[in-house]
């Protein structure tokens, strides 16, 4: 399931830093029952030692904005959209019912009035289709080096790895989400960049940890059950700092 929600920052602009993610993040994690927020914040859905938090969101979608490098800041004038994405109704609903009472949310110190809440349709697909990254797609490995000493390594879409990674992380979801049932077939399941260049790689900070991902066009074709849960959750790794929301651009 997902939502878009809309606000408006008092005063008609917010500035952020340009790595602003966390700042999302938090927003997200304030806004839920603080029973879910713990069990998410400290686990969330278990598939051995991995923990996943089954939820993602987009960047922030404003008309206008403006970068300042020099500041390392970009503001935001006029009404701004988020996308969030779960695999648990639970979460959209704990964070909608919260904005609806409050009718304000905070980001950075800036108050913003909380103005639209909208439920996106489910997307129903029968082969492959179009879809574009809402936000940076994430996909690495931890690696170690000849002293031993680990290394993370961040795969681009035109690496085998890419997809491999991709696919064998939505059949982890699955798994955990689905806890004791036999995953989903993947066959014939890919993704393949359409039109990707250099200018479309992403280097995020989040919390002082670097981050590499990628945004673009890419052709994806997943089985029914896996598509739910990638658009609901989002591709590739660290979804809900952020990262991998992508959505159908052409069927």
């Amino acid at each position: 399931m997902r939502i878009a929600l809309e606000f408006f920052p008092a005063g008609g602009s917010l500035r952020l830093p340009i790595h602003y993610n966390h700042l999302v993040q938090a927003m997200i994690y304030r806004s839920l029952d603080k029973a879910l927020a713990e069990w998410l914040h400290n686990g969330g859905y278990g598939y051995g030692k991995r923990r996943f938090k089954l939820f993602t969101f987009s960047r922030l979608l404003c008309r206008d904005r403006e970068y300042d490098p020099e500041r390392k800041t970009i503001t935001f004038k006029g009404p701004i959209r988020l996308k969030i994405g779960s695999a648990d109704v639970r979460l959209l609903e704990s964070l909608a019912v919260y904005l609806v009472r409050r009718q304000e949310v905070k980001l950075s110190g800036t108050s913003c009035l909380f103005t639209a809440v909208e439920v996106e349709m489910p997307v129903e697909v029968s082969g492959p289709v179009i879809v574009r990254a809402l936000s940076p797609i994430v996909v690495y490995s931890t690696l170690r080096d000849a002293s031993g000493k680990k290394k993370t390594y961040y795969y681009n879409p035109w690496e085998r790895d890419f997809q491999e990674k991709i696919l064998e992380n939505l059949k982890r979801k699955w798994t955990a989400l689905h806890k004791g049932e036999e995953p989903p077939t993947m066959e014939g399941a890919y993704i393949k960049p359409l039109r990707v260049s250099k200018h479309n790689e992403v280097i995020a900070l989040f919390k002082g940890t670097v981050i590499k991902g990628w945004t673009g066009i890419y052709e994806l074709h997943l089985p029914g059950p896996y598509f739910s849960l990638a658009y609901d959750t989002g591709l590739g790794s660290k979804n809900s700092q952020g990262f991998g929301m992508v959505e159908v651009v052409k069927t």
